[in-house]
């Protein structure tokens, strides 16, 4: 099974940093530009001996960063392990992969997660994909002997790579040259991987769209189990509390905002040490 989900990136129209303070609203709009997460399974089969293996294996590829990395998920503790090159780490796509899985486990009854557990014995396949409007192809547009406007870009293949920098004087390469838009690309990111990975373990049902009441209830319920992870990911990755906008607009679209209680995050803003099970 493959599973795909996107999250909106953001504009905040009005509230600025008076949003940070409760009852104050302000006015966020999604956009169209979007951060896409696909996620299957590295093993097509469970091998027997494997339910004797107390990891996961977890593969990570970011094609516009040309970057891959693997990872170990311990089954017992819920964290991860990189097994591959740190400069390619992902801390949002981290704290997303593990509070996940963390959720999955916290929700279902001994049959379920008997089921969870084949499905995590098959490994995690993650590919992140964002829409070219999140950063800035200057350099490539200027290397095409384009003009700088909105035209040009849109003659850009979607999710085009991002460029190096040049070499340094002792012939090692710089980091990718990361240029944002401002579209709340981190949190459009977090939110598109929590939620293909829920509805990949079943916790969520994202995929159906009914008229019926008692659905678009179970619907509501379930955008605000990806909320909750989201947020709470996001909040350890960058190691504080924030507003929260650009993550509820993720999931939940376009909307008058005022901020949530950052009491509710406390626990996980003042330990991001802990294991997600004792945070969730």
């Amino acid at each position: 099974m493959e599973v795909v989900a996107s999250a909106p990136g953001k504009v905040l129209m009005t509230g600025g940093y008076l949003i940070l303070e409760r009852p104050n609203a302000g006015i966020v709009l999604s956009t169209n530009a979007r951060f896409y997460a696909i996620v299957k399974p590295i093993h097509e089969d469970v091998k027997p001996e494997s339910w004797a293996w107390s990891w996961t294996d977890v593969k990570l590829t970011s094609p516009q960063l040309s970057r891959e990395s693997m990872y170990k998920l311990s089954q017992k503790h819920l964290t991860l392990q990189c097994v591959s090159s740190s400069e390619s780490r992902n801390p949002f796509v981290e704290n997303a992969i593990q509070y996940t899985v963390a959720a999955a486990h916290a929700t279902f009854d001994k049959n379920k997660k008997e089921a969870l557990d084949k499905v995590l014995l098959q490994g995690l396949d993650i590919t992140i994909l964002g829409c070219n409007d999140f950063y800035s192809y200057r350099n490539q547009i200027e290397a095409l002997g384009l003009p700088l406007t909105p035209e040009a870009l849109a003659t850009l293949p979607p999710f085009t790579s991002i460029t190096f920098n040049s070499e340094e004087s002792n012939g090692g390469n710089c980091k990718p040259e990361v240029a944002k838009t401002g579209l709340g690309s981190s949190a459009a990111m977090t939110t598109a991987v929590v939620a293909a990975l829920l509805h990949y373990l079943g916790v969520v049902n994202l995929s159906t769209s009914s008229a019926d009441q008692h659905q678009e209830n179970k619907n509501s319920t379930d955008l605000d189990i990806v909320h909750m992870i989201a947020q709470s990911a996001h909040c350890i990755a960058q190691g504080k509390v924030g507003s929260g906008f650009d993550v509820s607009s993720a999931v939940y679209g376009s909307q008058r905002y005022v901020r949530f209680s950052p009491e509710v995050l406390s626990a996980a803003q003042v330990s991001p040490s802990l294991p997600p099970s004792l945070v969730v």
